[in-house]
């Protein structure tokens, strides 16, 4: 009889752990941007927590008050001493971040990096948004259609350091070597640190040293945003071409009134989203996080983990998306 009531509780207690997810557990998953009150970083915060909704874990989101690496290696250094298990990370500096995620790593604690990547010895996966050298040279390609393939460009970007933006921009040189932007010059790359009055003031600097600029091209979203303002200001709105990487709530009216004609950028709610899933599937042992594997990423389907050419390892989210006059409407209210 005692044999049978064990027998009995052992299938209800296996019945009940079968019930529940492996994924049931209290995990901590925080996500350290590149600055505040950046809305790119806003919108990942928000698929950040879509998909802790859904997958039960605690979500932490934090910035530093400027964009620097200090800043955010000093939220790292706290998040290690909270005992988080994973943390998901835009960099400031690709290479200034890697000693204290090595200690987090060091710790047990799962790195993911996201957007803007960290060296390979300082995380455990990358989320990239996609192909680097498609969103550099597509953006090339954007600018000189709007400026007939000829004039002087410009580009605005985020800061020197930068990871993504220098990986795009160099794209954006070689793809300038090509003989149909013969008739094109580069004239500057200057950097607006992703602060809105800096960049701003850096585009009047550009209309000021060149009265002759075509076009810029600002593969940052705050940059993108103050150059557009800084046209409107100047008057240069169809005189001064505009393109580069954009969130469409904050470009929808200088597309509509033609300060832009077009746009591009990948859902930055996917990134928060993605790359919490991917950190997720780390912690409970869905993947070990080894090139061929495929992770489930939630609404998303899958994605296979694929070597980045620098000797880490990344997820591609997808092809960014092109923004203009036929569709801006209709994206402007979702990001």
């Amino acid at each position: 009889m005692m044999k049978k009531r064990l027998l009995v509780v052992g299938i209800l207690l296996l019945t009940l752990v079968m019930a529940f997810p492996a994924y049931a557990q209290d995990f901590t998953i925080a996500m350290v941007v590149k600055g505040a009150g950046n809305p790119f970083f806003e919108a990942c915060r928000r698929g950040g927590e879509e998909a802790a909704a859904e997958l039960g874990f605690n979500f932490i989101f934090q910035a530093p008050a400027t964009p620097t690496s200090e800043g955010q290696i000093e939220l790292i250094d706290a998040l290690i001493a909270q005992q988080v298990d994973a943390i998901l990370v835009s960099a400031n500096d690709p290479d200034a971040l890697v000693p204290v995620l090595r200690r987090a790593m060091d710790r047990g604690i799962t790195v993911v990096a996201f957007d803007s990547g960290v060296a390979p010895a300082g995380r455990h996966l990358f989320l990239n948004q996609a192909d680097m050298e498609l969103i550099g040279r597509m953006q090339v390609q954007m600018i000189a259609e709007m400026i007939d393939y000829e004039g002087e460009i410009a580009i605005l970007s985020a800061t020197s350091t930068m990871a993504n933006q220098n990986v795009w921009i160099s794209w954006m040189l070689q793809e300038l070597t090509k003989p149909e932007y013969e008739k094109m010059e580069l004239v500057g790359i200057v950097y607006g640190d992703d602060l809105r009055e800096k960049s701003y003031n850096e585009a009047l600097g550009l209309f000021r040293s060149r009265p002759n600029l075509r076009g810029i091209i600002s593969p940052t979203t705050v940059g993108l945003a103050a150059t557009a303002r800084a046209i409107e200001d100047q008057g240069l709105s169809g005189k001064v071409a505009l393109t580069g990487l954009g969130l469409p709530s904050e470009m929808a009216e200088y597309i509509r009134n033609g300060t832009s004609e077009a746009i591009a950028l990948w859902n930055p709610i996917d990134l928060g989203y993605v790359s919490s899933y991917m950190a997720h599937a780390m912690l409970t042992g869905a993947i070990k996080g080894e090139a061929g594997e495929i992770v489930n990423v939630g609404r998303m389907g899958e994605r296979e983990i694929v070597a980045d050419g620098s000797g880490g390892l990344e997820v591609l989210l997808g092809a960014p998306f092109v923004f203009d006059i036929n569709n801006i409407d209709e994206w402007a209210d979702v990001y």
